[in-house]
């Protein structure tokens, strides 16, 4: 039989949580050296002290029958029953009376037969059987004692405070855990609280130690890429330059351009890796500031597809009446074009061009570009933004690229507080982004 849901997810739980399987533990220790020590005791008592106490018991048995009396008086027997806390049993062949006929169960439960109803009975002279057994105890005659649940209530209140001792001695495993999500996505400025001084402690501190060092060789290795970055800019300006003024040849006949021409793109593409890297970097940078102003972004979506020559045939949707975002212009700007182009890029054989959207949509603009072409893989969307990552079909020397744009594109999106969300819209890919007001 299945268990329902709310079982495997309380199960799902309970194997989670330390906490939760520390106090069963726990308890189920407390459970079962209560059983055990409950069990010897009864077994010490159930063999040693019985045989102690049996010719105690048989003595006093003797002097009850004989305050009873031979024929055995129904008066005197009432009143022990109604005295001591003894049930009494006569049979015989003038006199047959019981104290509590309304509870036949106790003679099997209390003492008229069994192991001890041979030396719990007594037979008189005139052939009457006297038996004894316990009858109503002196907690049994007045109000219900509330003993028992105040036991209960102890148990629990155990129970709690064990839960609480064991949350609050594990909470630093909820502060570690916290911290190292943050560290994950690049924060660093938050160490993790260090609450005591016992291993869990001396854990968060050399998680903390080395999260910092993570941090160091992380600007380390942005620091590096920032100064290459900026000492090629200036040699390949000076290569580009040279490559312009190289004289044509001296016929006119043009020999040379192809090669002239296929130089002065190699420069121009080394140009825009080390435009993207240097972005990628300042934006990627926890320090990265944003110029905003108020941005029309439809217009701005105009003028990006204006400036490249091959988005001509680029179809809008741009819903009417969209208000004015605070934006980073330029990054914006760059977001655009790189969507675009990756779009463009790989519409090339599509029988439909790339389309930009623009609608309102929960307070906001929802912008989104889908191309009409092959699309890639289900495992390879979540690995779209990252940086240097290109698809199998994107390794080719005539899409061009390194991998950057998309993760550009990422970067820009979670500096104005979004995100992209790319997906396959069968055919193509739709990559869509909501911008708040």
């Amino acid at each position: 039989m299945t268990p329902p849901p709310a079982a495997r997810a309380a199960r799902r739980r309970w194997r989670h949580s330390l906490r939760l399987r520390l106090v069963t533990v726990f308890l189920l220790l407390a459970l079962a050296m209560a059983a055990v020590f409950m069990g010897g005791m009864q077994r010490i008592f159930s063999t040693g002290w019985r045989d102690a106490a049996r010719p105690l018991v048989a003595d006093y048995m003797d002097r009850l029958v004989l305050e009873i009396g031979t024929p055995p008086d129904v008066t005197r027997a009432q009143a022990l029953a109604e005295r001591l806390p003894i049930a009494i049993r006569i049979e015989g062949p003038q006199v047959n009376w019981q104290s509590h006929p309304d509870r036949p169960e106790h003679r099997e439960r209390a003492g008229f037969g069994g192991r001890a109803g041979d030396w719990l009975s007594r037979n008189t002279a005139d052939g009457h059987r006297v038996s004894f057994g316990l009858g109503t105890v002196p907690w049994q005659r007045g109000p219900h004692s509330p003993v028992g649940w105040i036991t209960l209530a102890l148990l629990l209140a155990l129970i709690a405070a064990a839960y609480g001792y064991v949350r609050r001695l594990l909470r630093p495993l909820d502060d570690i855990g916290a911290g190292a999500e943050r560290f994950g996505h690049g924060d660093f400025d938050t160490p993790i609280p260090l609450r005591r001084r016992d291993e869990l402690g001396d854990l968060a501190q050399r998680i903390n130690t080395m999260a910092q060092d993570i941090k160091g060789m992380l600007d380390a290795k942005r620091g590096l890429l920032l100064a290459l970055s900026h000492e090629l800019r200036s040699p390949l300006t000076r290569a580009r330059l040279n490559v312009e003024l190289l004289p044509t040849s001296a016929d006119g006949s043009g020999a040379g351009e192809p090669e002239r021409a296929a130089l002065l793109r190699d420069l121009n593409e080394m140009r825009d890796l080390i435009s993207d890297l240097l972005e990628s970097e300042r934006l990627a940078s926890p320090h990265a500031t944003l110029q905003r102003e108020p941005v029309d972004l439809a217009a701005l979506v105009r003028e990006v597809v204006a400036d490249m020559p091959d988005a001509a045939a680029v179809t809008l949707d741009l819903a009417a009446d969209l208000p004015a975002l605070a934006l980073d212009r330029t990054r914006m700007r760059l977001l655009l074009r790189n969507l675009l182009d990756n779009a463009l890029r790989y519409s090339a054989e599509a029988g439909q061009p790339p389309r930009i959207t623009l609608t309102r949509q929960d307070g906001g603009v929802l912008l989104a570009v889908r191309d009409f072409g092959p699309g890639v893989n289900a495992e390879q969307l979540a690995r779209l933004t990252e940086p240097f990552y290109r698809t199998d079909s994107a390794r080719q020397r005539a899409t061009g690229g390194v991998g950057l744009g998309m993760y550009l594109c990422q970067l820009v999106a979670q500096a104005h507080g979004s995100r992209l969300q790319v997906d396959n819209a069968a055919p193509g890919l739709r990559v869509q982004l909501l911008l708040k007001e």
